[in-house]
């Protein structure tokens, strides 16, 4: 085999690896409110151990109940918002329709926002909010509850706040964050929901997952 040839096998070699789809380890995971990225191999024992976000069971913009089994199987990104928000939510939402839009044929990935405010986000105001902003049914779900569940899910559950085990009944919840779970209810990825620069990074972690 010729100098050429030899070069052009290699060229081709490094070319395949370097378009080999990443495993899902390569993506880290996320045990405990210190937001510490934990690489994890199937190998390791603490592999079976590793978090998984709780069982719940919330109402949706169509009066549809939603529980953690309809996203068995699913990716999905889940956020905290309220619809009445003057601040983070308005970009919050742009971004997530941003990614609703580029993931429409997408079905194994969903999106989740629980209102934090849902004394004031019945069903009725979701729905409306859902029709404002162009909200896919079945794919994007705005859900409400009983408020001390959905605080407890968003920081026990997600870490969205980094104070799991602390009690803070009376605070209100606010946070920009964005939660990338996989098809296994796992944590891999947190993002700012309102930095241009964590969108472009949430969007790669999704491909990588979905590769899978």
């Amino acid at each position: 085999m010729s100098r050429n040839n030899n070069r052009f096998v290699i060229y081709i070699f490094f070319l395949l690896v370097a378009c080999k789809p990443s495993p899902p380890e390569a993506l880290p995971f996320y045990n405990s409110a210190e937001l510490e990225p934990e690489w994890i191999p199937i190998s390791d024992s603490r592999f079976t151990r590793i978090h998984k976000v709780g069982p719940f069971s919330f109402i949706d913009q169509d009066s549809l109940t939603i529980t953690n089994r309809d996203f068995d199987g699913h990716i999905y990104v889940t956020d905290f918002f309220f619809t009445t928000c003057p601040s983070i939510c308005p970009k919050m939402t742009d971004n997530m329709l941003s990614l609703q839009d580029k993931y429409r044929d997408r079905e194994e990935l969903k999106f989740l926002s629980h209102t934090v405010t849902p004394w004031i986000d019945d069903v009725a105001r979701l729905k409306a909010y859902a029709e404002e902003k162009g909200v896919m049914s079945g794919k994007w779900h705005l859900v409400t509850g009983n408020e001390e569940v959905i605080y407890k899910q968003a920081r026990l559950s997600y870490f969205v706040e980094g104070l799991i085990g602390i009690q803070r009944e009376d605070d209100f919840l606010h946070t920009e964050n964005f939660v990338l779970v996989d098809a296994k209810r796992r944590i891999r990825g947190l993002y700012s929901g309102t930095s241009k620069k964590d969108m472009k990074r949430l969007i790669r972690d999704i491909d990588v997952l979905l590769e899978q």
